[in-house]
């Protein structure tokens, strides 16, 4: 079964036991007269229509490349997302908004609900298909990496939790007299539309672009870095263009004698490892390295030396000596808070050059794009 295919089963299940949950709480809502049970169906009905987009922005996205969108469209999933945010933050201000009605018709001395045994087994029941629909949704999303379905595990979850409170509010209703219902209803809101917020920021940084997990991007340059080859991997940046096409490039340094024909013949080794074992497009650029003989091995030294006293400086990379033009470059990386990088970079040329005044230095500012 593909990653579309576990997505649309996933989100059809959820579709029914939603729907489920739906009728039994309106039923339940309506007999006992509980805006809290109500709100709670309200909940779980746009939890059903949130699979619904799900499904339909899983196949929008899986459409194939064209000439207007050659990078596919599978950042429609993140679409989805927004779609379903706004969805939630709607449910949560009704929810908020008919509970405040419900406080003031208690305070007026009207809307006191009746609870029954029969109805708290039942709410005490979608409780328990609430949980295991969760815990379903988290599995799947972990086979399937899907976002939408992580999140919509996280919210059944949720949802269980309130249920909970409902039904701790209908034993004290039924053993005191004391509604608490509209209040329950009014935190209800509160939490879902903590919850469409979190969808909807979660969506937000997909969409502008957001650091790469650590764990990835270092277990791509590990695996590049163990080519024979290579002796070292840098400036690594990946471009999202849904959970299923990622487009990177990355610089390697590997030995100045090496040939244009070896160069090829590795660059394309590279490129065959990133798309079969992570499933990366990977354009790859080179850094050629000399620092093996005294001189540039000296001016490497004390380069690193200089960059060790400038704790704003995060990396140094990418150095290579042109020993007939009396050049050395390299890249420095630096933190985002750092406001005037240039500075420090003029900084340590200047402390270069007072060590080896016969050398010229040009230095790249490279950005901060993976860890």
């Amino acid at each position: 079964m593909n990653r579309d295919q576990i997505i649309v089963r996933t989100s059809i299940v959820g579709i029914l036991g939603n729907i489920v949950l739906v009728a039994f709480k309106i039923f339940v809502g309506i007999i006992v007269g509980s805006i809290a049970i109500i709100l709670d169906a309200v909940n779980n009905l746009t939890d059903a229509i949130s699979s619904i987009i799900t499904i339909i922005g899983t196949k929008l996205a899986n459409k194939k490349p064209d000439h207007k969108h050659p990078f596919g469209y599978g950042r429609i999933e993140y679409m989805t997302s927004l779609v379903i945010a706004v969805i939630v933050l709607l449910a949560g201000a009704t929810a908020i908004r008919e509970s405040i009605s419900s406080i003031i018709e208690v305070f007026n001395g009207n809307g006191i609900p009746s609870y029954t045994l029969v109805s708290l087994i039942i709410v005490s029941g979608a409780i328990v298909i609430k949980v295991l629909l969760g815990l379903y949704f988290h599995r799947q999303a972990k086979k399937a990496s899907s976002d939408a379905l992580k999140a919509s595990g996280t919210d059944a979850l949720m949802d269980s939790v309130l249920s909970l409170s409902t039904l701790v509010a209908g034993i004290i209703c039924m053993t005191t007299g004391v509604a608490i219902e509209g209040w329950l209803g009014v935190i209800i809101g509160c939490f879902i539309i903590k919850s469409g917020f979190e969808i909807l920021l979660d969506a937000i940084h997909e969409i502008i672009g957001k650091r790469s997990d650590p764990e990835f991007t270092n277990e791509i340059k590990a695996a590049i870095r163990n080519l024979p080859q290579v002796k070292g991997a840098y400036d690594l940046i990946l471009n999202n263009y849904g959970p299923n096409k990622t487009i990177g490039t990355i610089h390697v340094e590997v030995d100045d004698h090496m040939t244009a024909k070896e160069i090829h013949v590795l660059t394309r080794v590279i490129q065959e490892l990133c798309s079969r074992k992570f499933n990366i497009v990977m354009t790859v650029g080179i850094y050629a390295s000399n620092d093996s003989d005294e001189v540039s091995h000296k001016l490497k030294n004390d380069l690193l030396e200089i960059v060790s006293h400038h704790e704003e400086i995060i990396q140094m990379h990418g150095f290579y000596v042109d020993f007939n033009n009396k050049l050395g470059s390299f890249d420095l990386i630096f933190s985002f808070k750092v406001e005037h990088p240039e500075v420090i970079k003029n900084k340590v040329i200047e402390e270069m050059r007072a060590l080896h005044p016969d050398y010229h230095f040009y230095v790249n500012i490279d950005i901060y794009y993976t860890n």
